[in-house]
């Protein structure tokens, strides 16, 4: 019976899947964004958000901790320094998965995982929303008269040449 087994164990035993989830983890401290699988990518963010989550408060403790997952300096101080300025106020969720088709080979499922505060292109387009307002809506009889409004306004500044035309009419329709 597999009870409480949530982990995807991505057919390898426990050094193995150890390594490979380190080296991925790894690779993606250092570079913000690779390419993988999507059963792998999934892996990996259960594995590296929570060493993530550590890099925010910098002691000695959670140093040795994150590198006894990791086993490489480099990724460490990358980490601890660059990383966890930038994910300080994010309260969780420091990954993205997008999902890019299917690999040629074997059609297994591909994707990008990268670092969600450091996607240039995605911050910018963040950027200019400005913030939500609530919708409320309308009854017709507001809306009518602000409708009819721009149009009464808009009516006399094209005949303002023809002004008497208009002033000899209004008499004789009432």
């Amino acid at each position: 019976m597999r009870h409480n087994k949530k982990f995807n164990h991505l057919s390898r035993k426990k050094g193995h899947r150890e390594a490979l989830l380190s080296n991925l983890a790894i690779a993606l401290i250092q570079h913000k964004r690779i390419f993988t699988t999507v059963a792998k990518a999934k892996a990996l963010r259960m594995y590296a958000e929570p060493l993530i989550t550590r890099s925010k408060k910098d002691d000695m403790a959670n140093r040795r901790l994150v590198f006894s997952y990791l086993q490489n300096k480099e990724a460490v101080k990358e980490l601890f320094g660059v990383i966890a300025e930038k994910v300080a106020d994010r309260p969780g969720g420091y990954l993205r998965i997008l999902k890019t088709g299917h690999r040629l080979g074997d059609n297994a499922e591909m994707c990008m995982i990268e670092l969600v505060d450091f996607n240039e292109n995605m911050l910018e387009a963040a950027a200019p929303k400005k913030a939500k307002t609530t919708r409320r809506s309308r009854s017709k009889k507001a809306a009518a008269p602000v409708a009819e409004a721009p149009k009464a306004e808009e009516a006399p500044k094209a005949e303002e040449p023809k002004a008497e035309a208009p002033a000899a009419e209004e008499p004789k329709a009432e």
